[in-house]
């Protein structure tokens, strides 16, 4: 079952993610962080030595009831939901295979799906980073912006070398919807619009609200998904994250948990509104449109 191996080394990359985002500090590089994750993992509390079978992902958490098995502190529920998230991140090649508008591609070229699939899964990857590390530190890594990008240019030079890109919707997570915005004659420039779009959107929130409202980190990771994304799905990617935003900020000012003067990181916003756009994106379209009866 290939499945089940991809998902159980997705869960050790998780777990790695896991050490990575624990022992980043914003004072030092991002990479100079990750020479201090060779070391054996200890409590974070008493600081005991954790022996290997209180490291099997997602298992020991539940099995030691999500407690330190010496001092009884809790763990926190980021090491399995982190360490899940990268399973399930690993098993995207079989949802790639399900999508129409690569099937005909994949045909062509079955090394596509594995090639395309090994991009996006690091683009996953690089995403769970950002969400860990924005919610804990109100900041994002420019290694982690810049690596994105980067991952983002090699997916739009293996699209076109491929040919998975068209006026008809193929490399777009909107599918034949896409037409309707235009800027679909080359794949290059429709990624460099979606890079320009998602900056000017998110610079404008920056310069209106005098960084009040968002951070230079989130406008280079903006800058990062235009590239990845292109247009128009850059657009509905920013528009389900002010939605999600939106939604989340209301439910923490009635749960009186944050003031409306208090900051909340928006970079896991962004990477929501991107896994959005990506499963559901084109089905939420297609019911919108249908209320008003256009298709």
């Amino acid at each position: 079952m290939p499945w089940l191996l991809l998902f159980l080394i997705g869960l050790a990359i998780g777990s790695f993610l896991n050490v990575v985002a624990f022992r980043y500090f914003p004072e030092e590089s991002f990479f100079c962080n990750i020479k201090k994750c060779t070391g054996r993992s200890k409590c974070r509390t008493c600081d005991k030595t954790l022996s290997w079978y209180e490291l099997i992902p997602v298992v020991s958490f539940f099995a030691q009831l999500g407690r330190c098995r010496k001092c009884g502190s809790k763990i926190s529920w980021q090491y399995p939901l982190v360490e899940l998230a990268g399973g399930f991140t690993f098993l995207l090649p079989f949802y790639f295979k399900a999508v129409p508008e690569l099937n005909s591609v994949f045909l062509n070229s079955p090394l596509f799906l594995w090639l395309f699939s090994a991009l996006w899964i690091s683009i996953f990857l690089v995403f769970i980073l950002i969400w860990i590390i924005d919610y804990r530190f109100y900041i994002i890594p420019d290694e982690l912006n810049i690596f994105a990008g980067i991952l983002g240019i090699l997916l739009i030079a293996e699209n076109y070398f491929y040919n998975n890109f068209s006026q008809f919707g193929n490399g777009s997570f909107v599918g034949s919807f896409s037409m309707l915005f235009g800027f679909r004659q080359n794949i290059w420039t429709n990624h460099l619009l979606g890079m320009a779009i998602g900056f000017l959107v998110i610079g404008l929130i920056i310069f209106a609200t005098r960084g009040k409202g968002m951070g230079f980190g989130d406008l280079k990771f903006i800058t990062a998904l235009g590239i990845i994304f292109g247009w128009p799905d850059v657009v509905f990617l920013l528009a389900f994250s002010f939605i999600i935003g939106s939604i989340f900020g209301i439910y923490l000012l009635i749960k009186r948990i944050k003031g409306f003067k208090d900051s909340v990181p928006f970079g896991p916003f962004l990477i929501l509104g991107s896994l959005t756009l990506m499963f559901f994106g084109q089905y939420i379209l297609s019911h919108y449109f249908k209320i008003f009866g256009l298709f």
